[in-house]
């Protein structure tokens, strides 16, 4: 029986990515290998979001080839979708296939082990329009269930390379999403995470349905569902219809990702990012009103070409003055083929560093602080891992990541656990109790949206 070994760069949506095409291939009697070990195919799913992305891909693409010169290796993704002459070149490559016509890919892989040619298929994503339909039935090794809901941004940031090797907006059809959030559920999994390139994006490319409308339908259509967190959402994209979804649904977590990437308006400009400071603190107070108990974490890029000492500051006084509950620090990489990397400032290397030093260090201070609100209160985890102390870790509805005892056969499942301590990293706690899924207030129930009929999925 043939053999296929995966290794995945880059974001959520690679690895879900990944685990489509492992399905894919599962499907036809293949079976999976630990990418150190002999395999007769190995796939390298790539990341080109900067040129280390790009480095490191071509570093795992010349380690399957040392590790079995006979093998067939297939590279896939977005370094894939942006430079496959340049992938093709490498000795040893036997498939490049971009960001689409995946679903084609064990065919694919078969063909050139069969014609013993190397293979190129990568079509353009600018004209790409549907959404790339991949199953994802189940995740090994992992006890949250990733649900890919759209492909591809429209933003054009000055520093992501993104919309052009992903497209632009293709939303999934919201009848495939319930179907697939339903599959999962069955599976066993307590927590779906809406996921995608820009999921906040979800619906601008469909008919008067939006992300909100999915959430609605999620909530009342898929049978057992314990709860949902959206991945990451633009602060523009919460808008009334959202508001009001957020507040009465009993599933959706008390949590929500919104890139910041700049406390400067200066900054924000320069980036392209569509809005000001003063915006984004109106929004934070509306969903704060609404929700007093939500965690709001952010993205933060520091030394972006152009800013100064007092731009940083701008930038280290709003994220402290909006007591965000973590923050992801990311200093700027040049992208060749993006405007920011032609801007003549660039930010010297040291200084970044500094910056980044200085922002992690008030994120652990804010992410303690947020934390320490919930001292003494009973929080529902899904515990995902056991650390090296033998601690159960998992992250509350309102994405504080607590470490307890508890018995291995929680892993996956909801359970109660009072927060003890809080610390930067993992919190402790105690456990309670094991349940299902129950909310501990009753807002007034969602309606259904009636914008998608389905047939019904027995579990």
């Amino acid at each position: 029986m043939s053999t296929v070994a995966f290794h995945t760069l880059g974001c959520k949506v690679n690895s879900y990515d990944t685990e489509a095409i492992w399905n894919l291939f599962k499907q036809q009697g293949y079976t999976q290998v630990d990418f150190q070990d002999i395999a007769d195919i190995y796939v390298i799913n790539t990341c080109t979001v900067t040129d280390t992305g790009d480095k490191k891909s071509r570093q795992m693409i010349r380690r399957a080839i040392r590790r079995n010169e006979n093998a067939t290796v297939v590279v896939t993704g977005c370094y894939a979708q942006m430079a496959p002459d340049e992938i093709l070149a490498i000795p040893g490559v036997d498939l490049v296939i971009g960001t689409q016509n995946r679903d084609q890919i064990v065919e694919l892989t078969e063909r050139v082990q069969a014609e013993k040619h190397p293979l190129k298929v990568v079509s353009s994503v600018r004209r790409q329009r549907e959404f790339e339909e991949l199953d994802v039935p189940d995740f090994q090794g992992h006890t949250r269930a990733f649900l890919k809901i759209q492909e591809g941004c429209n933003n054009f940031c000055t520093f992501c390379i993104i919309p052009y090797s992903r497209g632009f907006i293709r939303s999934r059809k919201p009848e495939n999403v319930i179907l697939q959030a339903q599959k999962l559920v069955d599976a066993g999994y307590q927590e779906i995470v809406l996921s995608g390139i820009h999921t906040g994006g979800y619906g601008d490319d469909l008919d008067g349905y939006t992300l909100s409308d999915l959430l609605v339908d999620l909530e009342t259509k898929v049978e057992g569902l314990g709860r949902i967190r959206i991945s990451s959402i633009e602060a523009s994209e919460i808008d009334d219809r959202m508001l009001d979804v957020l507040t009465r649904s009993q599933k959706v977590c008390r949590h929500l990702h919104i890139p910041l990437q700049a406390g400067s308006n200066f900054v924000l400009d320069r980036m392209n990012r569509k809005y000001t400071v003063e915006e984004f603190a109106a929004k934070l107070v509306e969903l704060r009103k609404a929700l007093p108990d939500l965690a709001v974490t952010s993205d933060v890029i520091v030394g972006f070409p152009g800013e100064t000492d007092e731009h940083f500051r701008e930038t280290y006084d709003f994220i402290k003055n909006q007591w965000f509950a973590d923050l992801h620090v990311f200093p700027y990489s040049q992208r060749k083929g993006t405007p920011a990397a032609k801007y003549s400032d660039q930010v010297a290397e040291a200084v970044k560093e500094e910056r980044v030093a200085k922002l992690i260090e008030l994120a652990n201070e804010l992410q303690i602080s947020y934390s320490s609100r919930y001292i003494g209160e009973t929080l529902q985890v899904i515990p995902e891992e056991i650390n090296a102390d033998g601690l159960l870790e998992g992250f509350s509805d309102n994405y504080i990541k607590i470490g307890f005892r508890g018995h291995p056969d929680m892993l996956g499942q909801l359970v109660s656990v009072r927060l003890d301590e809080a610390f930067a990293d993992v919190s402790k706690g105690t456990f309670v109790e094991q349940l299902t899924f129950r909310s501990t207030v009753e807002p007034q129930p969602l309606q259904e949206s009636g914008l998608i009929q389905l047939e019904t999925v027995e579990a």
